[in-house]
């Protein structure tokens, strides 16, 4: 399949109502509303192509940069790729949903996070927190530093009320995920959860919505999901 071809099935795949969620979420366009489930079809034709990928995603078509992350071959992105593509990610659902997804697939996953985590810009650090909880998600134990991820859930008790909105919001998954998924530091992340409190996060022509990590974590326990870890990270 290519580049053209894909952007006909994908426009032709749109839909007006979920083109009016996605620019509801702070996408714009060009944009043609592709459920995201209605793009499978076409990557079990194509499986990974990087090359497609970069063309797609350089578009700034919403639904063509989405589908670029799930065709894409993370191992072959380099750090300057990853950047370049957070450089283009405008809104949370490409710099959380799509570059973070795709980077947590890679073996330079930690030290790219690192970086955007410490960047100070909005989604860059957005993208670094949901880089985390994909791979938390996903990945053993053992492959992370229990102290590392300590000294991280210090900083989300220090620093989540005043950072920037966006940020909050994935530092709050954060601590969801770390007290569910990585069970080292269940207890730890419970407490903090419980320091934490509410979390106020504002949004544009929304109202605002009000996080509880605490609560949100007691319901994953109830359902026995301690310990939880996905298959497969990308869809």
């Amino acid at each position: 399949m290519d580049f053209e071809t894909v952007m006909q099935e994908l426009e032709a795949l749109g839909k007006e109502r979920t083109k009016k969620i996605y620019m509801s979420n702070g996408a714009h366009e060009p944009v043609f509303g592709v459920a995201t489930g209605a793009m499978k079809p076409i990557s079990k034709k194509i499986k990974i192509n990087q090359p497609l990928a970069e063309k797609l995603y350089g578009t700034g078509n919403y639904d063509a940069m989405y589908f670029a992350g799930i065709i894409a071959d993370p191992k072959a992105m380099t750090e300057a790729d990853y950047d370049r593509w957070m450089d283009d990610a405008y809104f949370y659902m490409l710099s959380d949903y799509v570059v973070a997804v795709t980077l947590s697939e890679s073996d330079i996953a930690q030290d790219v996070a690192d970086k955007w985590i410490a960047s100070g810009e909005e989604l860059r650090m957005s993208g670094g927190w949901s880089c985390y909880c994909w791979l938390l998600g996903n990945r053993k134990d053992h492959e992370f530093s229990e102290s590392k991820l300590s000294d991280m859930l210090d900083l989300v008790k220090n620093t989540i009320h005043d950072s920037p909105e966006r940020t909050k919001s994935a530092m709050n998954t954060f601590l969801n995920t770390v007290a569910i998924s990585y069970v080292p530091l269940h207890e730890k992340a419970v407490e903090i959860a419980k320091e934490v409190g509410i979390v106020e996060v504002k949004r544009e022509k929304k109202n605002s919505s009000f996080l509880n990590s605490y609560e949100s974590i007691q319901k994953e326990l109830d359902r026995g999901r301690l310990g939880f870890k996905r298959k497969y990270v990308r869809c």
